[in-house]
C-alpha cells in the first residue's frame, strides 16, 4: 500500500503530495507518549481574591468541615484519595448484602456543591506527600491505582488555611502476615472484598471433591478485635448465616461458623451489663468467642500466643487505628500516640494557619487534655467547630495567610461524649448513653435498643438521597432476603 501511494504521488501535484504525506505523518509518532509539562498547581491567592482553604481528607472530620464552610468567604480545595465520604457505622451491613455499597457513600460534590461549581474550588483525587509550612504549600501526587498506563502527576497547592483531616490507618501492631492475608473494614472497597471472598468461599465449598476439613476451613470466618466494628460485623455475619445461608446453601450450612478473637473484654467501653448481654446474644447466634492474642497470621490459619492454630477462610482485622505513614512523615509536633499535636482551638501551634482534626490529631500534653478516641462523633464535632471558627476568621478579615495572628478565636473546642451504640444482630442492639464508663446514665439492650440504633443512624446519614437508599435496602432485605450475587 505504501508503494502504491509513493508511485501515485509522482503523478500528483506538489500540493496533493504534501497533503498525503501530512496525513501519514501521525504514524511516526503514534507509539510515542505525548510530551506535556507537569502541572505546576495552584499558586498563592491575591489580596483581591478569596482566601483558599485546603482540606486533606474526605472522612467524617473533613466532610463535616467542608459542609460547614461558607463558599462566599473561601475557595475550598479538597485533596483525598477517594471522592466520597463513607458512613462507617453502616459499613458492616454492606458486607453481607443488608445494604448496598452506594447507600453508605456520599459524594464530596453533594456535601459541598461549590467544589464542583465555584471557579476557585476544586477536588483533586490525590495523596498529600509533604507539607511546607514556611511557604504555605502542600505537595501532592495523583492516585493511579488500577491504572497501569498512567504515571502519577506531582503538583503543589498554596494555601491560606490548611486543615489536615487525613484520618488514620488500621493497627497491625507489627504482627507478621496481617497486611498480606487479612481484610480490614474501613473503606467501601474493604467491604466489597469481604463480600466477594465470603461468597466465593461459599461456592467453592460446594464443589465436589472438597474434603470435610477444607470445607470447614473455607467457611470459617475469623474476626480479630472485639470493639464495636468487630462485634457489629460478627452480628451481621451470624444474621446472614442464619437467615440466608441456611436457606440458599443447604449443602454446606452446617460447616459455616464465626469466631471472634479479642485479647481483653469485648466492647470494653460499654456498661458491664451490656457487655454480658452482648456475649450472651453473640453466643446464642453461633459466634464463638475466643480470648487470646494473635502472634502470627499465615495464609490459611492464625497462630495465637498460646501456640494454638485457628484455620480460616476469611480473616477480618478490626483492632483499632494508628497514625498513617503520612502523619509520621511530616515534621509537626506529635501528641501521645503519634498523632498530630493540636491546641484547644485545633491549631498546630508550631505552624501558622495549620489545623488538624479527626483521627490523625490529638491534644498536646501541654493542653492538659486527654487524646480523644478515634470515633466518628469526635471527628464530626471537630469538623463543625472548625468550620464555624474559620467562618468567623474569614468575616473578621483573617482568611488570608498570616492574617489571623491577632484575632480572638473565642471559646476553645470542648467535647462531650453522647454515648455509644452497637448492634449484635438478630434485631438486638446496645445503647449506652453515659458520658464515660464511670458516669451514671441510661443503658439499654434488646429490640427497643435496636430500633433506636437504626433510627439514630438513619438520621445521621448525610443526605436525604442516601437515607432513602438505606430505607429501601432495609425493606427489600426484610421482604426478599439479602442479595447473594457475587458481582
Amino acid at each position: 500500500n505504501f508503494i502504491k501511494i509513493s508511485t501515485a504521488t509522482k503523478a500528483k501535484s506538489p500540493i496533493t503530495t504534501n497533503l498525503i504525506l501530512t496525513s501519514l505523518s501521525h504514524f511516526s509518532t503514534a507509539n510515542q507518549p505525548p510530551v506535556a509539562a507537569q502541572p505546576s498547581g495552584l499558586g498563592p491567592t491575591k489580596a483581591d481574591e478569596k482566601p483558599r482553604v485546603v482540606v486533606l481528607g474526605s472522612g467524617w472530620a473533613g466532610s463535616r468541615l467542608m459542609k460547614g464552610l461558607d463558599p462566599k468567604l473561601y475557595d475550598i480545595v479538597c485533596v483525598s484519595p477517594r471522592n466520597h465520604m463513607v458512613f462507617t457505622p453502616l459499613l458492616a451491613s454492606t458486607c453481607v448484602g443488608t445494604l448496598e455499597f452506594r447507600s453508605v457513600a456520599e459524594p464530596i460534590s453533594r456535601i459541598q456543591p461549590s467544589i464542583s461549581s465555584a471557579p476557585g474550588s476544586y477536588f483533586f483525587l490525590a495523596n498529600c506527600t509533604a507539607v511546607n509550612t514556611e511557604s504555605h504549600e502542600v505537595h501532592c501526587e495523583t492516585v493511579t491505582e488500577g491504572d497501569q498506563t498512567s504515571e502519577a502527576w506531582k503538583f503543589k497547592i498554596s494555601y491560606d488555611k490548611l486543615v489536615i483531616a487525613s484520618g488514620a490507618q488500621a493497627s497491625t501492631f507489627g504482627i507478621h502476615g496481617v497486611k498480606e492475608h487479612a481484610v480490614f473494614l474501613r473503606e467501601v472497597h474493604h467491604a466489597q472484598a469481604i463480600r466477594r471472598k465470603l461468597l466465593l468461599n461459599l461456592m467453592l465449598s460446594d464443589v465436589p471433591g472438597i474434603s470435610e476439613e477444607e470445607k470447614r476451613r473455607l467457611l470459617h470466618c475469623v474476626v480479630v478485635g472485639g470493639g464495636p466494628t468487630g462485634v457489629e460485623f460478627s452480628g451481621e455475619l451470624s444474621d446472614f448465616i442464619r437467615s440466608d445461608v441456611h436457606q440458599r446453601y443447604t449443602h454446606v450450612k452446617d460447616y459455616i461458623h464465626v469466631t471472634l478473637i479479642e485479647a481483653n473484654d469485648i466492647l470494653s467501653s460499654f456498661d458491664d451489663r451490656l457487655r454480658h448481654y452482648a456475649i450472651k446474644q453473640l453466643t446464642k447466634s453461633g459466634v464463638r468467642l475466643v480470648r487470646g492474642t494473635v502472634k502470627d497470621v499465615r495464609p490459611e490459619n492464625v497462630i495465637l500466643s498460646d501456640g494454638s492454630e485457628v484455620p480460616y477462610g476469611l480473616l477480618v482485622w478490626s483492632t483499632g487505628v494508628g497514625p498513617s505513614p503520612f502523619v509520621n512523615s511530616i515534621g509537626l509536633p506529635k501528641s501521645p500516640g503519634g498523632r498530630i499535636g493540636i491546641d484547644e482551638w485545633l491549631r498546630v501551634p508550631t505552624a501558622q494557619d495549620v489545623f488538624s482534626i479527626g483521627d490523625c490529631s490529638g491534644f498536646l500534653e501541654s493542653t492538659g487534655k486527654p487524646v480523644l478516641p478515634a470515633l466518628a462523633q469526635v471527628a464530626e464535632r471537630q469538623g463543625k467547630y472548625l468550620a464555624d471558627l474559620l467562618n468567623k476568621i474569614g468575616k473578621e478579615g483573617g482568611g488570608h495567610a498570616n492574617r489571623a495572628k491577632a484575632l480572638d478565636f473565642g471559646d476553645p473546642f470542648e467535647y462531650k461524649h453522647l454515648g455509644s451504640m452497637a448492634t449484635v444482630g438478630r434485631f438486638k442492639a446496645l445503647v449506652d448513653l453515659r458520658q464515660s464508663k464511670e458516669a451514671k446514665g441510661v443503658s439499654l439492650a434488646g429490640f427497643f435498643s435496636w430500633f433506636i440504633w437504626r433510627s439514630a443512624y438513619l438520621t445521621r446519614v448525610v443526605s436525604w438521597r442516601n437515607r432513602f437508599y438505606v430505607v429501601i435496602n432495609w425493606l427489600t432485605t426484610s421482604v426478599f432476603g439479602r442479595d447473594i450475587s457475587r458481582l
